[in-house]
C-alpha cells in the first residue's frame, strides 16, 4: 500500500466531462456543437489557426474590453469545408483539418499529409467546482518552449507552469510562477509545430505531462475554456501568426538598442552626472542612464527629491548635450498622504480612482513608499488619468519609461519589517460599469494595463517622436506596450546561463525586446563572471547593466582594467551591429520574429537543437555559445546543417558537427552562417552620436541575401512609408563570387555613404552609395 508523508491523501472531485454531440449549427465562420447544456463553438479564423470555446453553462462570456486577442469579427473571412460523417465532423482549410467525434465529444486536428497534433486525450475537456480544463495527448518525441519567462532550461516537457503574474524575487531553476504570465506555447516534433494559445486571465496552469506521462492538461480558475490552436508547421509560421492575433511590438527609438546603465539607485544628481562623464572618458559607448526609486521625494511616484535631484530638468539637459537619454523608474504603488498635499494620490482619492475592497474601504499595501494604494487600470479614465501624470517626467526631458513593482508587487506590512508579500483580495471590485469585476479576473493584466496606460498616453502627446518603455510584468500581447526584462536576477553563474533559454522562450512567446540585467542584479559578480556576461548581454535586444542596493559597484570599470577593456570591446562590437539588429527589430514589428532566438527557431527539423540550452542565434546570421561556467576557456560547440565560419579567425566548418571552441576570457565563441551579410558602422559613443557616413557589408562566402532596413530612428513617419531597404545578395560559384546591390526602394533617404564590400578572407571593394543597384565581382 503506498504511503503518503507530509499530507494525507485526499479523493479530488470528480470532472464533468461532455458527452454526445447532440446537434450543429454553422454560422459564418463559426460551428457550435451541442452537447446538451453544455457547448462547444469552433471558430475558423485564418487557414492555420481556430479557436475552440467550452462553456458547461451553454452560455459564452462577454468579451472584455481588456480583450488581448483580436476579435473573431476582424479576421477576413476563411474558405472551408465541413464534411458531417456517422462519426465525426471533418472540418477542413486549406492548411490543417479539424475532426470532431460525435461520442464522446473529442478534437483531433491534422496537417495536409495527415500527421496528427493536439490530439485530446481521453477526457478532452472537462470541469468541477471553481476549475475548467482541457487534456491532450503528448507525442513521443514533442517538445514544449514558450511559456513567457519560465526558468531552467528550454524544453519545458514533463514541468508545471503556473500564469499567475508574481514578484519572483530570489527566483531559481525550480520557481513556477514569475512576473510575465504568457499562457502561450509551441509544440515541436521534426516536421510538425503547433501553438496554443489559452485565452483566460484568471489563474491557470499547463501541467505537460507531470502528472500523467503522455498527457499535457491546461486548467484555469475561470468558467469557460477558451484557446487557440495555430499550426505551423515551424516556429516562424506559429509566431506570425501569434502576433497577428495578440498584437506585435512598434519599432522602438534607435537609441534604446544601445547600452542602458543603471543601479538601484545613483542617488543624486551629481553621481549620475559623474558616472555619465566616466562613460565619456572611459570611451565606453552608452546611450541611457536609468533612475531607480530614490530619485523620488520619499519614494511618493510622479516627484522628485528636492535635495538629492534639485534640478531635474537642469539634469536632463546636461545629459542630453553628452548623448544620455534617461529613464525613470515609476510603480504603481501611491503614497497613502492625505495631509501633505501629494496631488497624485489627492487626484485619486477625490476621483475614486483607486482599488477598493468590497465593503467600500480603500484597498492597501506596503511598498517603498510605506502605505499605499493603487490605480485601477481597468478602467479607461484612471488610465488616462495616469498617463497624463507622465507628462511631468517627459515634459522636463525624461525620454524613457520604467514601469516596475506591476505584478502588483506588495507586502502585509512596512518593507524591513518581518513580512510576507500578498496580493489584492480577490473579490476586490475593479473595471466599472457593465464590466466590474473582481481581482481573481485582473490580476493577470494588471502590469500590462499599467504599460498600456504608460504607452498610449506618451504616444498621444508626443505623436512624432517614440519613447522607450520596459515593465517588469505582463500577460500575453505585452510586446505591442513595452520591452521586458526577466526581474530581479542573481549574480551567479547560473543566472547567466538560464538568461538564454528565458529570453528564447520570451521570443518564442511573441516577446521580441527582452533582457536580462547584466553581471545580476543582486549579489556581487566577479571580474570573470561580469565579463562572460557582458559578452553574452551584447547579444540581448535589451542590453542593460543593473545591480542593487547594498552590492558592490557594477559598471565595466569596477573590475579593473582587463575587465574594462573586453566589456568596451563588446559593447563597441554591439554599437558595430546597430544597422544588423535594427533590422532585426524591424522584423520583430512586421511579422513577430524574435530577435535573439533558439537553434530550433531555424534548425526545427534537427533534433540536436530541441534541448541546446546554452547556444544562441542573433537574427539568422550570428551563431553565440557563451561560457556560463567559471574559469573554462573550452566548450563544445553544436554547429547545424550548412557551412559556418568563426567571426574571429574565419575558420570554416561543415555542420551537423560538434567542435571544440577556444574561448579565453577575451573571446566569446561567435559563428557566421555561409552566405551571410552583416552591415556594420564605425563605432559611436551613442546612437547618432554622427551622421552615418560609412557602412561595411561583411560577407561571407556561400549563397544568400540581406535586406537592410532604414529610418531616421527616432520619429513615428516610418508608419506612413517614410523608410528604405535595400536588398544585398551574395552567390559564391567555384572561383567566383558576386555581390549584388539592389536599388533602394522607400521614400526614406540616408546621407551619402561610403559602402565598403568585404569577403571575408578574400578582399574588399567600395562605392559611393546613391541608392542604385550595383554588382561587385570577387576572385576566389
Amino acid at each position: 500500500m503506498p504511503q503518503y508523508f507530509g499530507q494525507l491523501h485526499t479523493k479530488e472531485p470528480a470532472w464533468s466531462i461532455l458527452g454526445a454531440v447532440q446537434s450543429i449549427k454553422q454560422d459564418e465562420g463559426h460551428i457550435l456543437f451541442k452537447c446538451g447544456i453544455p457547448c462547444v463553438k469552433i471558430s475558423i479564423l485564418a487557414p492555420n489557426l481556430i479557436r475552440v470555446r467550452m462553456t458547461p453553462t451553454g452560455e459564452f462570456l462577454p468579451r472584455r474590453s481588456w480583450a488581448v486577442a483580436q476579435a473573431d469579427e476582424e479576421w477576413s473571412k476563411v474558405p472551408f469545408e465541413v464534411l458531417e460523417k456517422a462519426e465525426t465532423i471533418e472540418i477542413v482549410t486549406e492548411q490543417m483539418s479539424i475532426v470532431v467525434s460525435r461520442d464522446p465529444f473529442r478534437i483531433q486536428c491534422f496537417d495536409s499529409a495527415g500527421e496528427l497534433f493536439a490530439e485530446d486525450a481521453d477526457i478532452g475537456m472537462g470541469w468541477r467546482t471553481g476549475t475548467i480544463a482541457g487534456w491532450k495527448r503528448i507525442e513521443t518525441d514533442e517538445h514544449f518552449y514558450g511559456f513567457g519567462e519560465p526558468t531552467g532550461l528550454l524544453d519545458q516537457r514533463s514541468k508545471v507552469r503556473t500564469n499567475w503574474t508574481t514578484d519572483a524575487i530570489d527566483f531559481g531553476i525550480l520557481t513556477d510562477s514569475m512576473y510575465q504570465a504568457i499562457p502561450f506555447f509551441i509544440a515541436l516534433r521534426p516536421g510538425l509545430g503547433y501553438g496554443l494559445f489559452f485565452n483566460t486571465t484568471f489563474w491557470s496552469r499547463f501541467d505537460l505531462g507531470a502528472q500523467q506521462p503522455g498527457v499535457w492538461r491546461m486548467e484555469t480558475q475561470g468558467s469557460e475554456l477558451d484557446y487557440y490552436i495555430i499550426y505551423g508547421p515551424e516556429p516562424a509560421k506559429i509566431i506570425q501568426t501569434y502576433t497577428q492575433l495578440t498584437g506585435r511590438m512598434p519599432l522602438p527609438p534607435r537609441w534604446a538598442l544601445g547600452y542602458h546603465q543603471c543601479r538601484w539607485s545613483y542617488e543624486s544628481q551629481d553621481i549620475v552626472q559623474k558616472v555619465a562623464r566616466e562613460f565619456r572618458q572611459r570611451q565606453i559607448p552608452c546611450d541611457v542612464i536609468h533612475l531607480d526609486i530614490d530619485y523620488m521625494n520619499g519614494y511618493r511616484v510622479f516627484t522628485w527629491s528636492p535635495k538629492r535631484f534639485a534640478n531635474p530638468q537642469e539634469l536632463m539637459q546636461n545629459l542630453k548635450e553628452n548623448g544620455f537619454k534617461v529613464a525613470t523608474i515609476v510603480e504603481p504603488g501611491v503614497k497613502y498622504d492625505p495631509e501633505a498635499d501629494y496631488k497624485v494620490f489627492d487626484e485619486g482619492f477625490k476621483n475614486n480612482y483607486f482599488v477598493r475592497k468590497t465593503n467600500g474601504q480603500l484597498f492597501h499595501g506596503y511598498v517603498w513608499p510605506d502605505k499605499a494604494v493603487f490605480p485601477d487600470y481597468l478602467r479607461k479614465e484612471v488610465r488616462d488619468w495616469w498617463g497624463g501624470l507622465l507628462k511631468s517626467l517627459t515634459d522636463i526631458g525624461v525620454a524613457g519609461i520604467w514601469n516596475d513593482m506591476n505584478e502588483p508587487t506588495l507586502d502585509d506590512r512596512p518593507f524591513g519589517d518581518p513580512g510576507k508579500k500578498i496580493d489584492f483580495p480577490l473579490d476586490t471590485a475593479q473595471g466599472s460599469g457593465d464590466e466590474k469585476t473582481n481581482h481573481a479576473e485582473t490580476h493577470n493584466v494588471y502590469g500590462l494595463m499599467m504599460a498600456q496606460a504608460s504607452y498610449e498616453a506618451i504616444v498621444k502627446s508626443r505623436p512624432t517622436e517614440r519613447t522607450f518603455f520596459l515593465t517588469r510584468s505582463g500577460f500575453a500581447g505585452i510586446q505591442r506596450w513595452s520591452a521586458v526584462w526577466t526581474g530581479d536576477n542573481q549574480s551567479l553563474w547560473e543566472h547567466l546561463e538560464m538568461s538564454i533559454p528565458m529570453l528564447c522562450n520570451l521570443g518564442l512567446s511573441g516577446i521580441a525586446f527582452v533582457g536580462s540585467d547584466i553581471g545580476g542584479f543582486a549579489g556581487n559578480a566577479t571580474p570573470e563572471l561580469f565579463t562572460r556576461w557582458m559578452q553574452l548581454g551584447m547579444l540581448y535586444p535589451f542590453m542593460r547593466g543593473h545591480s542593487a542596493l547594498t552590492t558592490a559597484q557594477h559598471e565595466p570599470w569596477a573590475f579593473g582594467d582587463r575587465v574594462e577593456k573586453i566589456c568596451r570591446e563588446y559593447i563597441q562590437l554591439r554599437y558595430r551591429l546597430l544597422p544588423y539588429i535594427y533590422t532585426l527589430f524591424w522584423e520583430a514589428a512586421t511579422t513577430g520574429a524574435p530577435i535573439l532566438r533558439p537553434l530550433l527557431y531555424h534548425f526545427p527539423n534537427d533534433p540536436q537543437t530541441f534541448s541546446l540550452a546554452d547556444q544562441v542565434m542573433l537574427g539568422s546570421s550570428l551563431l553565440a555559445a557563451p561560457i556560463c561556467r567559471p574559469g573554462v576557456q573550452y566548450r563544445a560547440v553544436y554547429l547545424p546543417e550548412g557551412r559556418w565560419y568563426d567571426w574571429w579567425s574565419g575558420e570554416a566548418f561543415t555542420g551537423p558537427t560538434h567542435i571544440l571552441a577556444h574561448a579565453p576570457l577575451e573571446q566569446m565563441p561567435l559563428y557566421v552562417r555561409a552566405g551571410s551579410i552583416i552591415p556594420m558602422i564605425p563605432v559611436m559613443q551613442y546612437v547618432d552620436e554622427r551622421p552615418i557616413d560609412q557602412i561595411r557589408l561583411r560577407i561571407w562566402k556561400g549563397v544568400g541575401e540581406f535586406t537592410l532596413y532604414e529610418d531616421d530612428g527616432h520619429t513615428f513617419e516610418y508608419k506612413t512609408a517614410a523608410f528604405c531597404t535595400t536588398t544585398y545578395r551574395v552567390n559564391s560559384q567555384e572561383q567566383r563570387t558576386i555581390v549584388e546591390i539592389e536599388a533602394r526602394e522607400g521614400e526614406f533617404s540616408p546621407l551619402k555613404r561610403e559602402i565598403i564590400v568585404e569577403l571575408v578572407g578574400v578582399g574588399e571593394q567600395s562605392f559611393i552609395d546613391d541608392g542604385t543597384p550595383h554588382q561587385l565581382e570577387f576572385s576566389t
